[in-house]
């Protein structure tokens, strides 16, 4: 099972090169390969959002820049929100999820997004401005942080979400045990993802364009379950949603016309690249019993 993204960089180096990105991203400078549809903001990210679930309603409410096409999925809608419940979005971004899941947790709730780039931490607290003002609420909060080690203290967590970031990690495998040490019992995991369906030709493992677009980081799905099970999660269920990459296909996205021309020719990028969505629960304690301690506790933020 691979815990790596399929080159030979080291996990700081990986860390690195993706917060470069992603700060480009931020800062508008994007430029056609950067987030995980690769065009980053633009014209094609509102239709991107609807073909991936999200109602042109909830694009539309969104603090102006928060939707930034870096979606592979609709964890927020996936996970069924419920009134009152604690969130935690790994890899926030600019806040897109997290802005569309405050008013579902609502006043008595708590959305966090974690992201390790001072960019885009900086973009969405400019954001919670207009949140606050919209909604009237003020329930969401950004925290400097990596996925592999999570600002949040043990079992504080009622649903982690994520989109389209999970597999930029360097130690996939470390940061479900983080998802699993965050979750309280009973707690749910919905998540968004890049997965396999078979290798990836070398050339396009090695183009960092790829690594920052969420493809070169991904792992076969066989692999990507494993990395779950070992996490001590349970209920695990991997839906594949091949119509992710077929929409990036239909705008003509530039990060896989690159990837398309790396390929064998006649193949699609669709044959080997799939986005997944990822459930799971953290099983209950037994009758009158704590649960068990899930790792150390909170670690500082920004």
């Amino acid at each position: 099972m691979s815990s790596c993204c399929g080159n030979n960089q080291r996990p700081m180096d990986l860390h690195q090169t993706v917060r470069e990105g992603y700060a480009r991203i931020a800062d508008g400078e994007g430029g056609g390969a950067g987030g995980c549809c690769g065009d980053g903001p633009g014209t094609a990210s509102g239709a991107l959002a609807e073909r991936l679930g999200y109602s042109a309603e909830e694009i539309e409410a969104l603090p102006e820049g928060a939707n930034m096409g870096l979606s592979c999925g609709n964890p927020t809608a996936l996970a069924g929100l419920a009134p009152g419940q604690v969130v935690l979005d790994l890899g926030s971004g600019g806040g897109f999820d997290c802005f569309l899941a405050g008013p579902k947790v609502g006043a008595e709730g708590r959305v966090i997004g974690v992201d390790m780039t001072p960019e885009m931490l900086s973009k969405a607290r400019r954001n919670l401005v207009a949140y606050r003002e919209r909604t009237g609420l003020d329930n969401v909060e950004f925290r400097l942080g990596e996925i592999e080690h999570l600002p949040v203290a043990d079992a504080s967590v009622d649903v982690v979400i994520s989109n389209c970031v999970i597999n930029l990690s360097p130690d996939k495998p470390q940061v479900w045990r983080e998802i699993a040490r965050v979750l309280r019992p009973g707690g749910r995991v919905a998540a968004s993802d890049m997965a396999l369906l078979k290798p990836l030709p070398e050339p396009v493992r090695g183009m960092v364009e790829a690594l920052v677009g969420c493809v070169a980081g991904a792992v076969p799905i066989d692999d990507y379950r494993a990395m779950v099970e070992s996490s001590g999660l349970a209920e695990i269920r991997l839906t594949p949603k091949p119509e992710y990459v077929a929409a990036l296909s239909s705008f003509q996205d530039p990060l896989y016309a690159r990837i398309a021309e790396s390929l064998p020719e006649g193949a699609t990028a669709a044959e080997y690249v799939t986005s997944l969505d990822v459930t799971a629960r953290r099983g209950r304690a037994p009758e009158g019993r704590a649960p068990a301690p899930q790792g150390p506790g909170p670690r500082g933020g920004g």
